[in-house]
């Protein structure tokens, strides 16, 4: 085996076996469990907050539950935050403006394969049955493709896009994609249908972990000329191989396990005639199913040999590391020119926010205006970043990965009367029920953004200082 192909960071089965090989008691396979209970299975045994009240890394587990798929379902990659970064060599130990800046010099554009593609060595034509993919309640509109993975190119422009989405399954070749407003491949969508074209795009599951927490990376702060797969190839260490899909004029991810082919034009369909629900969101609630969501007609799909099907439940663990693994990346890259950014010592989004709405900020200040500062810089990163709701900035003395250490600052070093700042005028987020009208009420405040500064008054430094001092452990290194 060549090192590039055990680069955990370049495929899921080398970050399967690095897994194996160094904590083989984390990874489980389950045979007598039907595919409908899986997530639930999953669920109980081994998922995390905001899935569960557990506040624990998600152990990996393979489900052979579908007899009539070939593809055993795999759960849990993603939800151990320690395990993820020791596949990316490339991600900063810690985050801040200097450790992104040296990452972006290490940014590697992706290789071209012609042929012999590992994702193409089985052709399945278009049989999406073939996917064990989860209903994850009984509640849910349908099966849904959970981590599609996917890969645009606007064949006008070359402009690319990269994101995951979920999907919903309407038959043997043809799937919902639901597009957040605003997104790179709406965009890409929206633009190819003004031209009267169609936009080829692949559906990668399975994909490199490395693309998979490029992709959720906010494409608008990305220095010009850097993409999301060349930030890829610098969190691995290598770069990415693409190879050509079959059967749509579009790149696949060449290392990922299954690949799904198709394109989109101006064809719609609702997740549910009835509206109600879709499937449990990332914040541990159930979503909104939508109507008139744009359809993927697929046109191919190809895979590995013995390769796994890659899901995630919802809420979980998983999606709060990729999206907060991320986003704190996301932040630095938002304001890495802005003076105020420098007071940033680290970042860490909880897994209790989703990876996206509760930012822990270790903060520098040493002078008294470096302190003032301290507002005006959470205010420019809640206007940046839409879906954060609450920053706590604590001392470097700090675990910001350690959710009782948080606790214990703002419980010992800050008075919220006087150290939680509010800001208003922003955009409530509808998947959070406490920023909705109804739970508002006349209260207010679904439009406002706290911050809570649990950090050490600068003359009290000297004398508020821990007993036992030692090295924070964290998983960064």
């Amino acid at each position: 085996m060549s090192a590039r192909s055990a680069a955990p960071g370049l495929s899921v089965r080398a970050a399967l076996a690095d897994l194996r090989r160094r904590t083989p008691g984390r990874v489980h396979r389950h045979t007598a469990v039907d595919l409908d209970g899986v997530a639930a299975h999953f669920a109980t045994r081994y998922a995390g907050i905001p899935a569960t009240p557990w506040s624990r890394p998600e152990d990996v587990a393979l489900y052979d539950a579908a007899p009539d798929s070939p593809f055993p379902v795999l759960l849990g990659l993603y939800g151990d935050a320690a395990r993820v970064a020791g596949w990316l060599p490339g991600l900063p130990g810690r985050v801040t403006v200097d450790t992104v800046r040296e990452m972006l010099t290490s940014v590697r554009e992706p290789h071209l394969r012609r042929r012999g593609a590992a994702c193409q060595q089985r052709d399945h034509g278009t049989a999406l049955q073939e996917l064990p993919a989860l209903r994850t309640t009984g509640r849910d509109a349908g099966p849904f493709v959970t981590m599609g993975l996917v890969l645009a190119t606007d064949p006008a422009t070359g402009a690319t896009a990269m994101s995951t989405h979920r999907m919903l399954i309407l038959g043997p070749d043809r799937l919902t994609i639901w597009m957040v407003p605003g997104r790179e491949l709406r965009a890409l969508h929206e633009s190819a249908l003004r031209r009267g074209e169609r936009l080829p795009v692949s559906i990668n599951i399975g994909a490199p972990p490395a693309a998979v927490i490029a992709s959720a990376v906010a494409s608008r702060f990305l220095p010009a000329g850097i993409s999301k797969l060349g930030l890829a190839g610098a969190l691995a260490g290598v770069p990415i191989t693409l190879a050509p899909a079959r059967t749509q004029p579009t790149p696949v991810l060449a290392e990922t396990e299954i690949v799904i082919e198709g394109y989109l034009d101006d064809t719609t369909a609702d997740e549910r005639p009835d509206g109600g629900t879709s499937l449990p969101e990332f914040l541990g609630y159930d979503g909104t199913a939508h109507r008139s969501v744009p359809v993927v007609t697929v046109t191919g799909m190809t895979s590995r040999r013995s390769s796994v099907y890659e899901a995630v439940i919802g809420p979980g663990r998983e999606q709060s590391v990729i999206l907060g693994m991320a986003g704190e990346l996301s932040v630095i890259l938002s304001g890495i020119d802005h003076a105020d950014w420098a007071l940033i010592a680290d970042l860490h989004f909880a897994p209790a926010g989703g990876g996206m709405l509760l930012l822990v900020m270790s903060v520098r200040k040493p002078t008294p205006a470096a302190e003032r500062r301290l507002g005006r810089l959470a205010w420019r990163i809640f206007e940046m970043h839409p879906f954060l709701k609450t920053i706590v900035m604590v001392d470097e003395d700090v675990d910001i990965s350690a959710p009782e250490d948080v606790l214990w600052a703002m419980t010992t070093r800050a008075n919220l009367a006087a150290d939680a700042r509010s800001f208003a005028g922003f955009r409530p987020l509808p998947m959070d029920p406490s920023q909705s009208d109804a739970w508002a009420g006349e209260r207010g405040g679904r439009d406002r953004r706290t911050v809570v500064d649990a950090t050490v008054p600068l003359p009290l430094r000297a004398t508020v200082t821990r007993s036992f001092p030692v090295a924070l452990p964290t998983w960064r290194r």
